[in-house]
């Protein structure tokens, strides 16, 4: 919908959104995985001055069974605001959801009322396939000329390339493929920007045959799943630089760009080595001297050791537990980056005001494959999964974590059930730290049988937004 004047939740530079005011709901991807009954986008109340806050306040169930919510995002962003941004007075009200498994994108309107969510679009798999060659949408980022729509399987059954669908701003149309060339491309996971720099990032999972029945461990042994970064050029959308992180680092997937536009590096979080079952987040930057791009290993988080017997089928050989980073996300000021290390039930918060040198200045557990950590809001309740996905609210001071990954990967590693849950956390000093937030902890049938995923805030997060000015 176009306005008079800018949406006032855009902010031309992150400076200023790390100002904005705190978000008072939460809106969240919650999945039935049976398929038998329809997925949701559910509302929680994040002002701690509400009676109803920690807890569920709207529910908005999806037409069809089947979807898988995975991740989604906002039609439009601060990114409108960027000088070459062609609808600068879009409005930040609808939720683009993809279902990962069926193709189906669902666009929400969040108005008039932001607790209830209103259905006004789906976009049908045919659709996605026949006029991007696209399946299975991952991830949706608002840029200034449009919606992007990152996808991991190419259509009529094809398992690949994945790749970049590009969404019209104002109908929700599939424009079309987004690459005019991809070179060697062809995984695809996370994608990300830097847009003064005319540079678009993405990184790497595997195709829809390689992830949907679970991890597929001659495939990781193979190391066949994906180990590296590609650099495009934004503006002519054609392939510029493949770099490979080594094919024992599988699964380089969340990207985190700096928020500062003035700087072009950011991190990947890889989920496993396989030569030793640790994790690690890895740096990319400019090569030094030259035009390139390089990746430097920044981060390494070893595995625990384990009782084989205590350990899910997959594990009981290696007598471990992987720490399995599977998100990150970077403070809006880029001060600080969270990891999500969802094995071991850990959620890690790094100084990253020096790049390539980060510094551990917190950690909390809850969940873990074998530690099975309580929060201290319910201490005699273990926990199954762990910090999953993880959300910055834009002043930095609210972290929130799911514990959800993806269906059959949850069931892999927690074959005994992984539940849902959904935690926060304050960072109580400007030097950091991670405090329990003993309000904000609704699980279980507060989600009516479903497991939750991403969390989008209203207004905006750490991972919504990009930025043209300093």
């Amino acid at each position: 919908m176009t306005r008079w004047t800018p949406d006032p939740t855009f902010y031309p530079s992150p400076g200023q959104a790390a100002t904005a005011p705190p978000e008072k709901l939460a809106y969240v991807a919650a999945f039935d995985r049976s398929a038998r009954r329809p997925d949701a986008i559910v509302v929680l109340d994040t002002d701690p001055d509400s009676p109803d806050y920690g807890r569920v306040v709207g529910w908005t169930d999806l037409p069809h069974t089947g979807d898988e919510l995975h991740h989604f995002g906002w039609n439009a962003c601060s990114s409108a605001l960027c000088p070459t941004a062609p609808h600068p007075h879009v409005e930040r009200r609808y939720l683009i959801v993809p279902g990962l498994r069926s193709s189906r994108v669902h666009v929400l309107d969040t108005q008039p009322d932001p607790r209830r969510p209103r259905l006004t679009k789906v976009i049908e798999a045919a659709e996605l396939a026949g006029r991007a060659g696209y399946s299975r949408p991952h991830t949706v980022h608002c840029g200034p000329d449009g919606i992007y729509l990152s996808a991991l399987g190419g259509a009529d059954g094809r398992d690949g390339p994945g790749g970049i669908a590009v969404l019209d701003h104002t109908t929700f149309d599939v424009r079309g493929r987004w690459e005019a060339d991809r070179g060697p491309q062809h995984l695809a996971y996370d994608f990300w920007w830097h847009l003064n720099h005319d540079v678009l990032v993405t990184s790497e999972w595997g195709t829809p045959s390689m992830i949907e029945d679970g991890i597929v461990g001659d495939l990781l042994l193979g190391r066949r799943y994906g180990h590296a970064i590609h650099f495009w050029d934004l503006a002519t959308r054609r392939h510029v630089q493949r770099v490979d992180l080594g094919d024992q680092y599988q699964m380089p997937l969340e990207l985190r760009p700096a928020h500062d536009p003035t700087r072009t590096y950011g991190f990947v979080g890889v989920v496993v080595n396989v030569e030793d079952l640790s994790a690690s987040v890895w740096l990319w930057h400019r090569e030094a001297g030259g035009d390139g791009w390089a990746v430097t290993r920044v981060i390494d988080i070893p595995a625990e050791p384990a009782d084989p017997a205590d350990l899910p089928d997959l594990l009981t050989p290696f007598g471990a537990v992987p720490p399995l980073v599977t998100d990150i996300d970077l403070s809006v000021d880029d001060r600080f980056l969270y990891v999500s290390c969802w094995g071991t039930g850990e959620l890690r918060q790094y100084d990253v005001s020096d790049p390539f040198h980060p510094v551990l200045t917190g950690s909390v557990r809850l969940g873990g494959i074998v530690a099975r950590t309580a929060h201290p809001a319910a201490p005699d309740e273990p926990l199954a999964g762990g910090p999953q996905m993880v959300e910055v609210s834009r002043d930095g001071r609210r972290v929130y974590v799911s514990n959800s990954l993806y269906g059959s990967w949850d069931d892999q590693f927690y074959p005994d059930g992984v539940g849902a849950w959904l935690a926060k956390f304050d960072v109580p000093t400007d030097d950091g730290g991670l405090v329990a937030d003993l309000r904000f902890f609704p699980r279980g049938e507060e989600f009516r049988g479903l497991r939750v995923h991403q969390t989008r805030l209203q207004g905006g997060d750490a991972s919504s937004d990009s930025y043209c000015f300093p």
